[in-house]
């Protein structure tokens, strides 16, 4: 009777542990999607800024908007580009003078209307000449906007807006089982116009995406869709509902982004182990007390050694358990990158440690950190963002990795690495964008002003020469009036190649503006450079490419102690002097 009723406890306990421990379970795994989907929103929000700064500093964009003439191929064009470059497939972009007229929605064909009335974000950007970025919501939709103001010769112009959408960020979720209705509240849906996916919830409420499953919107309007306007999360029916607000600038609430994930996709195996250790721990008890005493040291390391395997194999990321020279243990994820190797065994029989294949590259984690060991060093940094780069196959992948010391006596670490991959390529693409002008492929004007700063420092500690070229194209503007933009912008690509292929790797070449152009030359004393530029101008006049044309060069060297601002002025001075002469000129200041 006795031996029933300890049975009986023991049952009644195992329940409620299962119970929290699913709970628990649950609210970790709902803060993990709430933070996830906040860090995939902000990573939009500031991609999103990126291509609108891109634009901005595109020249053709604000003499196109100083002139008041929109060229509508060129932005169809470089949305397009933006569409096959890169993973957002659905950019909007939105030109409006600087009396807030829209003036070009690549969306939609309605222009000249005033929209200082209906967009107060517009007004405090174009009173304030600051950027801004973050959701919104407007008579089209609820989405992610970037607005830049624009300027020419320090005078404010107009304003670039650049519009994502949050479908991108729904698809990466549904790779983790995970579906999205991302939903705009009541007052704003009731605002809309022209709706983009024209789906509503109860006809009140605007679903902003497009993916969202018919049977989950269903069943938002069964449960009453109000009912999930927080920052919380719910375990009901199959489903753990999680959701997160989305908040304008001024931190007023638009909508919320309301994430389920199906309950049998979250695993459960620490669950059911911990049915199998206390159901083991209930039959040793009533086989014997002597026997508990004698086995259940024994059993008890070799389960908690299991329990923690099955606690690493059920990551996500890749677990590895190393001391500081050897690799002892890895989870499941291991092999799935490592697919070479069946087992820890077979990888260890050519390499003793994951670090093997840690690639050398700027700003990513190697074996000897400046004489410092990798695992001290990470452990030292811990509350820094480390990532380092691994090639396996001619495979390259990005982790943000972090160490903890999980045994002193046997001086073990874990090892956990988080794969950043994707992360990492759109940070690259990003970078390229706002430093590449998109006509020429070489580099922009925000390029050549850091470089150039770069360049001046090194040349001041280290007392290298430096000299730079200004170049333009002789009656660029009668090319374009007599053959059209499109012939002068394929003069321009033309001749950027040709100025590429006969200068050094070391060499900086930037198109600054329009028709011009700068060279960077470190290294390089005035005479050099200018044997350089009429190098140069010889090649452009011999060419004959698209069309004949002539450049005038401009040249000087740096002089210790001005700064770039004077060094830019000497150089532009030079060019002026070689137009003055009558262009197709090579003049050194």
């Amino acid at each position: 009777m006795l031996l029933i009723l300890i049975t009986f406890a023991y049952n009644a306990s195992l329940e409620e542990k299962k119970s929290n421990l699913q709970n628990s379970k649950y609210k970790l795994l709902a803060n993990e999607m709430q933070e996830e989907v906040a860090a995939m929103i902000l990573s939009k929000q500031k991609a999103t800024l990126a291509m609108a700064m891109s634009l901005a500093n595109d020249e053709k964009l604000v003499q196109d908007i100083f002139n008041k003439n929109i060229e509508e191929d060129y932005y169809k064009k470089l949305i397009s580009d933006y569409r096959e470059y890169t993973q957002y497939k659905n950019i909007w972009v939105h030109i409006i003078d600087k009396d807030l007229n829209s003036i070009y929605k690549s969306w939609s064909n309605i222009k000249h209307e005033n929209i200082a009335s209906m967009r107060p974000d517009l007004v405090s950007v174009s009173k304030s000449k600051k950027p801004s970025y973050g959701c919104s919501a407007g008579l089209y939709d609820l989405s992610i906007k970037a607005v830049i103001p624009l300027f020419k010769d320090d005078v404010f112009i107009g304003i670039i807006e650049v519009i994502s959408h949050f479908n991108s960020i729904s698809k990466q979720l549904k790779k983790f089982d995970t579906d999205s209705v991302v939903v705009l509240k009541k007052g704003y849906s009731e605002k809309l116009k022209y709706p983009f996916t024209a789906t509503f919830i109860n006809s009140e409420y605007y679903v902003a995406n497009f993916d969202a499953p018919s049977e989950i919107l269903k069943y938002l309007e069964k449960k009453g869709v109000q009912n999930y306007f927080n920052n919380s999360y719910k375990v009901e029916d199959d489903y753990l509902v999680v959701s997160h607000e989305l908040k304008t600038l001024n931190m007023e609430s638009l909508g919320y982004y309301i994430m389920f994930k199906n309950r049998e996709s979250v695993s459960n195996l620490d669950l059911d182990f911990l049915m199998f250790k206390w159901f083991t721990f209930t039959i040793i008890i009533i086989m014997s007390i002597a026997i508990i005493v004698s086995s259940y040291l024994f059993y008890a390391n070799r389960r908690e050694k299991k329990y923690y395997k099955n606690i690493i194999d059920s990551s996500t990321n890749i677990v590895v358990i190393n001391d500081k020279n050897t690799t002892i243990d890895v989870n499941r994820v291991f092999f799935k990158y490592f697919d070479g190797y069946k087992s820890l065994k077979e990888f260890k029989r050519e390499y003793a440690c994951i670090c093997d294949f840690f690639v050398i590259e700027d700003g990513c984690v190697q074996k000897s950190m400046d004489g410092q060991h990798w695992v001290d060093y990470l452990e030292q940094n811990s509350t820094r963002h480390n990532k380092v780069k691994i090639k396996y196959h001619e495979k390259e992948y990005y982790f943000s990795v972090a160490v903890s010391l999980i045994s002193v006596e046997e001086n073990h670490y874990s090892v956990v690495l988080a794969d950043i991959t994707e992360q990492e390529r759109y940070r690259i693409e990003l970078e390229y964008l706002t430093v590449t002008d998109p006509l020429t492929g070489i580099k922009n004007r925000r390029y050549f002003n850091q470089r150039l700063s770069e360049e001046i420092s090194k040349s001041k500690r280290y007392g290298d020469q430096l000299s730079i070229i200004m170049c333009d194209v002789d009656f660029f503007k009668k090319v374009n009036d007599v053959h059209g933009h499109i012939v002068g912008d394929n003069v321009l690509i033309e001749y950027s190649k040709l100025i590429s292929s006969l200068i050094r790797d070391v060499d900086i070449f930037c198109r600054i503006g329009g028709e011009e152009f700068m060279i960077i030359l470190p290294y390089t004393n005035k005479k050099n450079a200018e044997v350089i530029a009429e190098k140069l101008r010889i090649e452009v006049k011999n060419s004959n490419k698209i069309l004949p044309i002539t450049m005038s060069f401009g040249v000087t060297q740096y002089v210790d102690g001005e700064d770039a601002e004077f060094l830019y002025k000497r150089v532009d001075d030079a060019l002026y002097k070689a137009k003055e002469a009558g262009r197709d000129k090579v003049v050194v200041c």
